[in-house]
Parts: structure tokens; C-alpha cells; sequence
């Protein structure tokens, strides 16, 4: 009777998944496999709706890697992730230290700290072109209150400063996302191992480095893989404040798939960039995971 009883229980279970599997293959698995098909067509604005497209092979691949503007793109991602973990990782590890100790109004403001990361990308992408706009922007009006600059400078419009503009906006968006884990990690670390290193006579920085970083360091892997992923992928956010411009200084591989798919209709390109973009991520997953398989069997 009991193993009749746990077949049903399991067949119960399988039911319930089942709606989320469909879900998953039709909106998820459907248009990535699609996505595959067409990066190796030539598909265009003529031939879109075609039944029968020419089969190119890897000529899409090629030609992308052929593009001057591809290169950039890529490079311009890697900078741009770069630039963001550093930042939202050193100042978001820094609040959660902050926030980790109990004193009064800590929850209050954490939680307006965290407003940032609830708002809606693109509306922070809106607030901070305007702040960074020439004319009337905020950054340049306090700047020459301050008398550090002479005349309002077009932050986005410039190469060299364009993709900085980016970087600060999106660390003030994952800045509250890496402190809420970091802080919860903290937290999930046993008092008493400190209460034993203070008693030995360990010094704050020796705790730190031989107690809180190896038992905090699944959190600050997972920490950088998920600010990663999210940051690498980004499209809303630089399409909004500049567009990949001015003159391709903050494209990315994002929009620039986008302008090869709907503004220049290469579809077949656009979903072979997408594609680059897809491994790229898969292969940060998978490093990740080996990391973390090694730590577990350790």
C-alpha cells in the first residue's frame, strides 16, 4: 500500500510540473531552438516569411566576426560588466558589512536603499539621462556650483565619458541587489566562531580574512555570477540613455543585435550576435557550477 501510495504522490507531483514544462518549452525552449535555425539561414525582409530559406551555414558567424562594430560591441560588454561588478561588488559588500551590524533605523534605510533596485530599468534610465543631459542635467549643474567644470559637459554625447555614464547608472541598480545577499549571507554565519577568534586573540582584519571571506565565498560566487549574467545581458538600459551611440562607444552585443534584426533586418546576423551572446553566458554557468562542485566535494 505504501508504494502505491508514493507512485500516486509522484504522479501527483509530475501533474503539477507539467504546466511549468509546457511554459518553459513554448516561450523558452521554442524560440532559443528557433533562434539556432535562423542564425544559419539567410534570413532577411524579403525572405522572413519565406517557407524555403537558403541554408548559409556558419556565413552569418562569419560575417559577424567580420564586423569592426561586432569587435567593438564585444569589447564594450566585457568593459561595461566589468566596470559594474567592480563597483556594485565593492561598495554593495561594503553596506552589507554596514547593514549587517544591528543598530536603530538599519531596516528602514536598507530598505530605502533597496527603492533603487525595485524601480523599473527603464525609468532609471530615463532619471539618469536627464541627470547627465547637457543642458539642464543635475550632474553638470552641481559640478559647476562647485567650480570643477567651466560649461555643462554632454556626458552621454561623448565617447570617453558615454560609457561611464552607464556603468554609475546601472551600479546604483545592483549596488542594493549584491548587499541584500551579501547581507544575508553574513547573517547565516555563526556569532560563536567570532566569540572563539576573539578569545584567541584574532584581530579584526584576521576574522575577516580567515572567517568571513571563506565562509562567505559560495555567496560572493553566486553574488558575481548572477550580477554577471544580469549584466552582461543588459539592453533597456543602454538603448534608453544612448542607443550603442555616440558612434558605436557604448554599443553592445545586445543592441547591436537589435539593430541588425529590426533596424537593419539581417535577421540571420542578429540571431547568430544573440547566439555569441547565449555562449558567453553558458560558459560563465558552467565554470560556475564546476566551482561550486569542487567546494562541495571539499
Amino acid at each position: 500500500m505504501s508504494n502505491k501510495r508514493e507512485k500516486k504522490e509522484q504522479m501527483l507531483g509530475y501533474l503539477f510540473i507539467v504546466p511549468a514544462v509546457i511554459y518553459m518549452l513554448i516561450f523558452i525552449g521554442y524560440p532559443i531552438v528557433y533562434n539556432w535555425i535562423v542564425s544559419f539561414q539567410d534570413v532577411t525582409a524579403m525572405t522572413l516569411g519565406s517557407k524555403t530559406r537558403d541554408f548559409l551555414g556558419f556565413a552569418n558567424y562569419q560575417a559577424v566576426f567580420a564586423d569592426v562594430t561586432f569587435r567593438k560591441a564585444l569589447l564594450h560588454t566585457f568593459l561595461y560588466t566589468v566596470g559594474c561588478l567592480v563597483i556594485q561588488f565593492t561598495l554593495g559588500f561594503l553596506f552589507a558589512m554596514f547593514f549587517a551590524k544591528k543598530f536603530t533605523f538599519s531596516k528602514p534605510i536598507r530598505g530605502f536603499i533597496v527603492i533603487s533596485w525595485m524601480l523599473p530599468v527603464t525609468v532609471t534610465a530615463l532619471v539618469f539621462k536627464f541627470m547627465f543631459a547637457e543642458g539642464n542635467g543635475i550632474i553638470n549643474a552641481i559640478l559647476m556650483n562647485l567650480h570643477l567644470i567651466d560649461k555643462p559637459v554632454g556626458w552621454l554625447l561623448q565617447g570617453n565619458t558615454a560609457m561611464w555614464g552607464l556603468i554609475i547608472a546601472n551600479s546604483w541598480v545592483g549596488i542594493p541587489f549584491n548587499m541584500l545577499l551579501l547581507t544575508t549571507g553574513l547573517n547565516d554565519i555563526p556569532a560563536d566562531i567570532y566569540e572563539a577568534a576573539s578569545i584567541d586573540g584574532a584581530s579584526g582584519l584576521q576574522k575577516f580574512m580567515k572567517i568571513t571571506i571563506p565562509l562567505l565565498k559560495p555567496t560572493i560566487m553566486s553574488v558575481l555570477v548572477l550580477g554577471f549574467v544580469l549584466t552582461f545581458k543588459v539592453f533597456d538600459l543602454v538603448y534608453v540613455m544612448t542607443g550603442g551611440g555616440p558612434v558605436d562607444a557604448t554599443e553592445v552585443l545586445s543592441t547591436f543585435s537589435y539593430k541588425l534584426s529590426f533596424q537593419l533586418f539581417h535577421f540571420g546576423e542578429g540571431a547568430a550576435v544573440a547566439n555569441i551572446l547565449f555562449v558567453c553566458l553558458f560558459l560563465v554557468a558552467l565554470v560556475y557550477l564546476k566551482t561550486i562542485s569542487k567546494d562541495e566535494v571539499m
